[in-house]
């Protein structure tokens, strides 16, 4: 019996990194998908003839519904489990990307990015209900910062191959294609993906569980938690506030880069893909070794309190410089300054979802992890305004830039205070 027990573990700890695998590529297509547009926005730009304000607005319809995606699709998640709802959400972005290619106004542009706004909401909620699913505490991080680093690896693909693409074929061509790929990967789900083992999850959990995951086995066939308990939660707000703070940084470096590159550093589109891709490219290191230093801390013996924090507060730090990049003449520099901003993100982004898991049970990630991205989202919607009315007014990018090098050290400072010693919250069974 112990022999079968050991063998169901084995099997389990080999497919949990398989289950990883297809969450990084399905990463990678959610952010291909969504970048798709800041990359062709100055050719879009010259066939569609928008304004400042109007590309801005367009990227906010995808933030406002983007909220609203992940606020039902976290719900959901935990309502249906992780495989009918991850596949529900990459069929509806996968069909809205491939929509790009039908419209030609501002409002059609406007009307397709919401409604993929929608499906792509469905990614985080799901891919870190699945991480809590299947790993331990321990190896959390570390596996949200492997599936989170397909951000940058599609943030890497896209400027290299979108460009050519939309030269040699045109633009409504480079979103049909881009879009497809989300299908492919739709089938190999269905076919693969199947729920965590709960006999291999108990055999593993044998060895000495902290205080959250006892809670975790404990309430293991309680239902999800409702909105209003979780919002009342401080937990809930220190978790919302750092996505609320942050998250419209890294949108900024994602829709506005390719407008900074060619309006301040004067790159046509022939020529904006590699800067792109050697600042995407840091960011995979910066997603993965901000999962790796928290993870490293707890098997020294820290506390999650103090691994997390730690993490969070040195990738606060490596963002500081951003603030000084405007002055900085050559090219390659800047470059490497972004970069380093961009991958301290998502370092700072792989520990930030990890704490959805260590501060609530598994019933509850999802929902939370929903709450959390809707704050995000709310703030991209109000920072998308505040950039195109800041770029259409004055044409300068600095005071952007200096706004994202503070926000990750007020949202750390706002976190600390809110939850001190990171306990887990006790949720209504």
């Amino acid at each position: 019996m112990q022999s079968a027990v050991v063998g169901v573990v084995r099997a389990a700890s080999r497919y949990r990194w398989t289950v990883c695998a297809l969450l990084f590529f399905a990463t990678v297509i959610n952010y291909m998908d969504r970048q798709i547009l800041g990359l062709l926005a100055p050719m879009l730009q010259h066939d569609i003839g928008w304004t400042q304000v109007q590309y801005g607005r367009i990227v906010m319809a995808f933030s406002a519904f983007y909220a609203i995606g992940l606020l039902g699709f976290g719900r959901i998640v935990d309502w249906l489990g992780t495989r009918i709802s991850y596949a529900v959400a990459m069929l509806v972005w996968s069909i809205a990307a491939m929509l790009h290619a039908a419209v030609g106004s501002v409002a059609g542009f406007a009307f397709v990015r919401a409604l993929l706004g929608i499906g792509e909401g469905g990614n985080f909620p799901a891919a870190i209900k699945t991480t809590a699913e299947w790993f331990p505490r321990r190896e959390r991080a570390l596996a949200t910062g492997i599936f989170n680093s397909g951000a940058n690896i599609g943030a890497v693909f896209a400027p290299a191959i979108i460009p050519a693409i939309a030269v040699a074929y045109g633009w409504r061509a480079a979103f049909v294609i881009v879009g497809a790929i989300g299908i492919v990967w739709l089938a190999v789900w269905l076919v693969f993906y199947r729920a965590a083992d709960t006999r291999a999850l108990a055999a593993e959990y044998d060895e000495p569980r902290d205080e959250a995951e006892a809670l975790d086995a404990a309430n293991a066939d309680a239902g999800a938690p409702r909105w209003r308990e979780l919002i009342r939660k401080r937990e809930t707000w220190a978790f919302l506030i750092g996505k609320f703070l942050t998250d419209p940084v890294w949108w900024f470096y994602l829709f506005w880069l390719p407008k900074w590159l060619n309006e301040s550093r004067g790159m046509d589109m022939q020529h904006i893909g590699l800067p792109l891709v050697c600042i995407y490219a840091l960011t995979t290191v910066g997603s993965i070794g901000g999962g790796w230093i928290s993870s490293m801390l707890l098997r020294a013996g820290w506390s999650v309190n103090r691994a997390r924090k730690t993490a969070m507060l040195i990738c606060a730090c490596c963002v500081l410089p951003i603030a000084f990049v405007s002055q900085v003449q050559n090219l390659w520099a800047a470059v490497l300054i972004v970069g380093l901003a961009a991958a301290a993100h998502q370092g700072w982004s792989a520990n930030l979802f990890t704490t959805a898991s260590d501060l609530f049970p598994r019933r509850a990630v999802a929902s939370v992890v929903g709450i959390g991205g809707m704050a995000g989202s709310i703030g991209g919607v109000l920072f998308s305004e505040v950039i195109g009315q800041v770029l259409q007014r004055t044409g300068h990018y600095w005071v952007l830039f200096a706004i994202g090098a503070l926000a990750y050290l007020l949202a750390l400072a706002i976190m600390h205070t809110l939850t001190p010693k990171m306990k887990p919250a006790k949720l209504d069974a």
